[in-house]
């Protein structure tokens, strides 16, 4: 988690995104992040996927070998929400007791 916190970072200072907080289970992430009006969301999530399934893959194959034979790392599927009526504090609590 802590590398793909370190990637996350990298990439959406190139998109000009900010990560506001991510955090995860065994089998999934949270990523809570603010985006210019004018990003497209599909394209920018399916370029997140590719880029950290690649380093995470090439950085810990041993760790990763017996869980991921696939030649993927992240499934297709994603979902985007948007807050809606909850304030950005509530979300990102929820996403930083992800894993307790």
């Amino acid at each position: 988690m802590d590398r793909l916190k370190e990637i996350t970072l990298s990439l959406f200072d190139r998109w000009d995104c900010d990560l506001i907080e991510i955090n995860g289970e065994e089998d999934h992430i949270h990523i809570l992040f603010d985006a210019p009006p004018q990003i497209n969301l599909a394209n920018t999530i399916n370029s997140y996927k590719t880029v950290t399934s690649r380093y995470i893959r090439k950085e810990f194959p041993e760790e990763l070998y017996k869980y991921y034979w696939k030649p993927y790392f992240l499934s297709r599927n994603y979902m985007i929400l948007t807050t809606g009526g909850a304030t950005i504090d509530v979300i990102k609590k929820y996403i930083e007791e992800q894993g307790k």
